[in-house]
């Protein structure tokens, strides 16, 4: 028999794989997520009490939907008590229980990839904040506790649970149906869902604040969720677009930092610890994208140009003037001035460090990203390669004043340094 420690420990890969489809097929059942995760949750203290004596059963998501329905049958019982003198609605419950016993033996086989959709589209809906949906997210489709998803993002635990508990009862009180979209609405819809994901990924890629400049358990989660969109809805070239993008950034993750967890930036990085499998799949996701037809939407062409730095076997080998191409077409389907930020980095490689610092000066005259430490970080960048190093200094330090991540932060002091000698 297996020790407690290692049957917890099971219990726990069980939960995180299976909890998801488990929280989606009671979640149809009883229309309401909420409720639905409490019942799941009720099944996992129910395995951690019994399983360690038992053992894990050979079937560990079966029994713990089983465990589920029980519990969600029981709450069905105490409302009809609850509420017999109200005939129509004894009449409702009966009927729904009637129902319920079958819908439950089957959810996790007939129907799970239809509820993990609807369960996708229900935790990342706009009426939610956005903080709350990737919250919500992590916790129903990602199986992670409170504490981790605080942890994560460097958020008190209170914080996060309050936002969890909030976006519950939002979703209870506004009655969002659990439904995939209709055709209309998909488009929109969708593109809350492919954000949240990607929300996630670029805080685990290169953290806001924090000591550490990567998180890659949060890449890895959006990666995972990433891929589970794509296996359901694969008609769809945007959800390939970004799961190229965020497969090929992956790569990148053990060449993004030093033994001592120090950054390296891109141009610097040793490209033969770049991990081939995940490009292959990047590039393959990147593939389906474009064999759908149509005009590349901005995920597919930010995967585009994750693809043109994963070709190149060296940093010299970078094809930048298709990247400054794939910005421009960017800019124009998705103009915001982060891009345009990044447009003048590939115009300034394909073209000259004058080329880019204009966009940069124009960008600075606008004032939208005051307060963005990227930019006065890339304009120190371009200033130094022109040789003012002294105006290069100086905006190396004010973008390391503006950086909340201690990592980047050293960084950026350092280069000020370089500058200064």
């Amino acid at each position: 028999m297996n020790s407690p420690s290692a049957t917890h420990g099971a219990i726990d890969a069980v939960w995180r794989i299976e909890s998801a489809k488990i929280i989606a097929g009671l979640a149809r059942i009883v229309r309401d997520v909420g409720l639905a995760e409490e019942l799941a949750q009720d099944a996992l203290v129910a395995a951690l009490e019994k399983w360690p004596s038992t053992g894990v059963p050979d079937n560990p998501g079966a029994w713990l939907m089983a465990a589920a329905k029980y519990r969600a049958l029981d709450e069905l019982r105490r409302r009809k008590l609850l509420e017999r003198k109200h005939e129509e609605y004894g009449h409702e419950l009966v009927a729904r229980e009637a129902h319920f016993v079958v819908d439950a033996h089957e959810a996790l086989d007939d129907d799970v990839g239809d509820d993990l959709l609807r369960l996708v589209f229900t935790a990342c809906h706009p009426v939610l904040s956005p903080d709350a949906r990737v919250a919500l997210t992590l916790r129903l489709l990602g199986g992670l506790t409170t504490d981790e998803i605080a942890r994560a993002f460097l958020v008190p635990e209170p914080t996060i649970g309050q936002r969890i508990v909030r976006a519950k009862r939002t979703l209870a009180e506004t009655r969002v149906p659990f439904e995939v979209p209709r055709a209309a609405e998909l488009p929109s819809r969708l593109a809350s869902v492919l954000e949240v994901i990607y929300l996630v990924f670029n805080e685990g890629y290169a953290a806001t604040a924090g000591d550490d400049w990567m998180r890659p358990t949060l890449c890895d989660e959006a990666l995972r969720l990433g891929r589970v969109l794509a296996e359901l809805m694969p008609g769809e070239p945007e959800v390939h677009g970004l799961v190229a993008l965020m497969e090929i950034q992956a790569s990148r993750t053990a060449a993004r930092v030093d033994a001592q967890g120090v950054p390296i930036l891109l141009l610097a990085q040793n490209r033969a610890r770049w991990d081939r499998l995940l490009i292959g799949r990047g590039l393959t996701a990147l593939a389906r994208a474009e064999a759908l037809g149509g005009a590349l939407g901005p995920y597919a062409l930010q995967g585009a140009i994750a693809a043109c730095h994963a070709r190149a076997r060296t940093a010299e080998a970078t094809d930048w003037a298709r990247i400054a191409a794939l910005y421009d077409a960017l800019a124009q389907l998705m103009p915001s001035p982060v891009v345009a930020l990044n447009r003048a980095v590939a115009v300034s490689m394909a073209f000259g460090p004058a080329a880019g610092l204009e966009i940069v000066d124009a960008l600075v005259a606008d004032g939208a990203l005051q307060g963005y430490h990227l930019l006065p970080s890339v304009r120190g960048d371009l200033l130094a390669k022109l040789g003012r190093t002294a105006e290069a200094c100086a905006h190396f330090k004010a973008a390391a004043a503006l950086t909340r991540n201690a990592r980047e932060r050293a960084l950026l002091l350092e280069r000020a340094a370089d500058c200064a000698r």
